[in-house]
């Protein structure tokens, strides 16, 4: 997929750096679900590939999407929450594992239509108001998939509201070529 592909949403460029076939989609489940954390770095590797293409020159934050509690306790980890920790470490970019909350335990996306994910997803996150971010800082969102661009959506319309402008996203993976 060449730089240039992305969507936009709210203002906000949302790029993938990939198809979902066959490959991302057991590279993703493995790191996700089978904790098979030794991936992490390789979607930061791709991530980061992918990025470089792009040229951006400011210095971002990135937000890795964060799951519920609930989730978490199961999982024993975010996924993105490792694949951020070595995103940093190849872009020299810091992460903020905490301005991000996951109110709301969702359930799966994957197998919900467009309109169920809308109502799944809705006032799933929150802003921590003890985190002190400037409103200034160009922010950087990290997911593994973007589909219908509902969840990143989300978050974008949040951190707009929350008077933050300069944010960017970027998924791994997306399952159709945008135009």
């Amino acid at each position: 997929m060449p730089p240039s592909s992305f969507r936009e949403k709210n203002g906000c460029k949302i790029y993938a750096c990939t198809l979902y076939d066959e490959i991302t989609k057991r590279l993703i489940r493995d790191l996700k679900y089978h904790n098979k954390k030794q991936l992490a770095p390789l979607h930061a590797k791709i991530m980061f590939e992918y990025w470089q293409e792009l040229n951006k020159k400011d210095d971002y934050l990135i937000l890795p999407v964060p799951i519920h509690i609930e989730r978490k306790k199961e999982r024993k980890y975010n996924h993105m929450d490792l694949v951020a920790d070595e995103f940093s470490q190849l872009t020299g970019y810091k992460t903020n594992k905490n301005l991000l909350i996951r109110t709301k335990d969702t359930q799966k996306q994957f197998k919900l239509s467009k309109q169920e994910r809308i109502k799944n997803i809705k006032g799933a996150f929150d802003i921590s108001i003890e985190e002190q971010i400037s409103k200034e800082t160009p922010l950087l969102i990290i997911d593994d998939i973007t589909s219908t661009g509902i969840t990143l959506e989300e978050i974008i319309k949040l951190l707009n509201k929350n008077g933050y402008k300069n944010i960017t996203a970027l998924a791994l993976s997306t399952p159709d070529i945008w135009n």
